[in-house]
């Protein structure tokens, strides 16, 4: 194996990430399962993508000036990923979160100096909303900017000209499909328009938790959620900017016991520790796999995205008090 040259910077470090062959997800489906390794980013998560991104195009409008602050609304990973990248650059960072995300995001953002604002979980149309709540903070910060992950298509295109073209290089121009859930939209909408920009036959599929309105949208051109899912950082029930557009083929819902089925075995069998957002995206993928092989597709290859680290979730989906609170199944060796 050759080792990577030297990054010129820390920001360097963000994309560029690993791509891995998922042994179980594969034979599950009858073809190849390629997980993204995103938890391989600075900030451990996908999310430093589209922190990088919108920063940067931040500075190229001259809306963000040195010495200025970066403002967002977030689960979390959005905020960890804008936290690195601002330090990294000399700005400040002000984060506004919902209360019920897990005490080791809020943990995280404390330890990297950013300034962490909670506010109890609301629907978007309350005046409140975690998202309404970082507009105004930045409006009525000097020197701030709003970074507006959900309607800023700069996040988008960091997977559009980053995410997209690193995974048609790493499957050496032969990808059948793609799938992932939708926080923002900007990872399924930039990926997908991304790898169509390559090969518009790639199938690209929206996995959706239940609780989120976009897999009754894209399946009967209806906003329309069912059920709830304790999945942080997905679910989305509007179409967002970034989503405007995004080339949908088909789409998945998938429960969280199905999902929590897969982090356990990724663990457990493969030894990746994986938060409850890859779990759904690797069953997603799984069922995206099934379709291509039914169709006579046994070669196919399909890629999703690991999105970040399972231990970003010790207190709650690694928890066995905290899963028997919900209602959800306990791993077998917190059983014990």
């Amino acid at each position: 194996m050759i080792a990577p040259p030297p990054r010129k910077d820390t920001l360097e470090l963000i994309g560029n990430t690993p791509l891995v062959l998922l042994k179980g997800a594969s034979e599950e489906a009858g073809c190849e399962i390629y997980g993204k390794c995103e938890f391989a980013n600075p900030g451990a998560s996908v999310k430093d993508r589209a922190a990088l991104g919108i920063i940067r195009d931040a500075e190229a409008s001259g809306d963000l000036k040195p010495g200025g602050c970066v403002v967002e609304g977030t689960a979390g990973n959005t905020g960890i990923g804008i936290a690195l990248v601002a330090n990294a650059l000399g700005y400040r960072t002000i984060i506004v979160m919902p209360d019920n995300q897990s005490k080791e995001k809020m943990d995280t953002l404390r330890a990297l100096g950013a300034e962490l604002v909670t506010v109890p979980p609301t629907k978007y149309s309350d005046c409140n909303h975690f998202v309404h709540t970082s507009r105004r903070l930045a409006e009525d910060t000097e020197g701030a900017i709003w970074a507006n992950q959900f309607d800023n298509t700069a996040n988008r295109k960091a997977h559009i000209e980053g995410t997209a073209k690193e995974l048609w290089d790493q499957l050496e121009g032969r990808i059948d499909g793609f799938t992932c859930a939708a926080g923002t939209g900007g990872t399924i909408a930039g990926v997908g328009m991304g790898l169509k920009e390559f090969d518009e036959n790639v199938r690209i599929a929206l996995t959706d938790p239940h609780g989120a309105a976009l897999y009754n949208y894209f399946a009967n051109g209806e906003l329309k959620a069912e059920g709830s899912s304790v999945a942080e950082g997905i679910g989305q029930g509007r179409i967002t900017a970034n989503l405007e557009g995004a080339p949908i083929d088909t789409q998945f819902r998938i429960s969280d016991e199905v999902g929590l089925g897969w982090v356990a075995r990724l663990l457990r069998e493969e030894g990746l520790c994986l938060g409850l957002s890859s779990g759904i995206n690797v069953a997603g993928a799984i069922e995206l796999g099934k379709q291509l092989v039914a169709e006579g597709r046994k070669d196919a290859r399909v890629a999703t995205i690991l999105c970040d680290t399972g231990f970003r979730y010790l207190s709650t989906l690694y928890n066995r008090e905290w899963l028997e609170a919900k209602d959800l199944p306990v791993f077998d060796w917190l059983a014990d």
